[in-house]
């Protein structure tokens, strides 16, 4: 049996971010992971650039069922925080539409600052290593594994949710929190397409591959972003916004013309007596198989001045008020988190610990705190890894 002050499972963002900060405290660190490689997700993130943050981070970027339980984390260690660490080994970064960061040269640059600085703190990481069981014994925590059993007085759960499964991804965050009677809230694919009916699927099938900016917004919230038409269903920026609020059932409204009225654009143009046919005014807005998708063909091809009052309207609601209700969403396999949960009611938000337990810590994306699209997830881990790492 090994001993050491603190066992972290998972070598992901969090996970290293916590054994840093933990080891900089002189504690014995070693961090168990089942992966081959550390930080898997963290090198495929933001199209292998990793999208490590966000200029503006507030409580309201971030969704859980106790909304107030990030702030103390994201207050002690903020984007400014973690910005002054990559300005230390002088990563190079550009800012993306609304304040999203990237490297410019490879998400690598993220994962081997987070590597040199565990070596400095003297961590230990072990990889390709499966956790058989754990107990709590004695105020000490037992890991067995087929590579080793281990003890430590501190465990800190940074196993990520269940999005990407083949990254790797395992409910094993979750199962340990049920075992230590700690609840764990209903879980989802967040930041995720979503698939469509199949009459819309069919529909809309021929649109694969344009992208549109759009306001799209459901019963919670609204976001405007890109919409990209895909040859199952949506995606873009905006649908992976909103679909962290929808819910199954819901409608989502789509405007494909946000900056534009077009039922009064329709109306003044009617007025100058233009002659033109309706498809050809459109053109001037969107791409020629989108109208063609939304429109019967004798309504484009029929001269503006023949449109009656009622069917500009008809016409003007289905762009700038396109309702869909989505089939569903393609689900864990291409979500880039899950939402849901260990319930923040049950751990403290200044430590991470475990309310019930002990010397048991979650960090991450395990908890029930879902970012939205743009690095505020990534700040999370950082935030929350943290945090734990100044007690565990």
């Amino acid at each position: 049996m090994t001993e050491v002050d603190i066992i972290i499972i998972g070598a992901g963002a969090s996970g290293l971010m916590c054994a840093i900060e933990a080891g900089k405290r002189g504690r014995k660190v070693l961090v168990l992971d089942h992966a081959n490689k550390a930080g898997k997700k963290i090198l495929m993130s933001g199209g292998g650039r990793c999208n490590f943050t966000n200029y503006s981070i507030e409580p309201d970027n971030f969704i859980s069922h106790n909304p107030h339980f990030c702030k103390s984390a994201l207050s002690r260690y903020s984007q400014w925080d973690f910005l002054a660490l990559i300005g230390k080994y002088q990563i190079v970064f550009h800012e993306r539409d609304h304040g999203q960061l990237f490297c410019n040269e490879s998400a690598r640059d993220i994962l081997n600052m987070l590597l040199a600085e565990c070596a400095k703190a003297g961590v230990m990481v072990q990889l390709s290593t499966d956790i058989d069981s754990i107990e709590r014994l004695d105020n000490r925590f037992s890991v067995k594994t087929k590579q080793g059993n281990f003890s430590c007085q501190s465990l800190v759960v940074a196993t990520g949710g269940l999005s990407i499964p083949k990254m790797g991804a395992t409910p094993l965050g979750y199962k340990i929190a049920q075992q230590f009677g700690i609840n764990v809230l209903p879980t989802r694919a967040g930041l995720v397409p979503f698939t469509l009916q199949p009459e819309d699927k069919e529909k809309f099938s021929a649109l694969s591959g344009i992208a549109v900016p759009c306001a799209v917004s459901s019963k919670r919230q609204s976001f405007s972003e890109n919409v990209l038409f895909t040859h199952r269903g949506l995606s873009g920026p905006a649908i992976l916004q909103i679909s962290s609020y929808w819910q199954a059932g819901e409608d989502v409204v789509i405007n494909v013309l946000p900056q534009l009225n077009l039922e009064a654009e329709l109306k003044s143009k009617r007025q100058q007596k233009l002659k033109n046919k309706l498809k050809t005014i459109l053109e001037g807005y969107l791409p020629k198989r989108l109208i063609a998708s939304f429109l019967p063909e004798d309504l484009l091809d029929a001269s503006l001045q023949d449109l009656s009052d009622k069917q500009i309207q008809r016409v003007a609601d289905q762009f700038n008020n396109w309702t869909i209700k989505p089939n569903g969403t393609e689900g864990y396999r291409t979500a880039e988190v899950t939402s849901g949960g260990v319930d923040c009611d049950a751990i403290s938000s200044k430590t991470m610990e475990s309310k019930q337990v002990p010397g048991l810590y979650f960090i991450g994306e395990v908890l029930d705190v879902t970012g939205w699209l743009g690095g505020y997830n990534f700040q999370w881990a950082w935030s929350s890894a943290w945090c734990a790492g100044q007690y565990c």
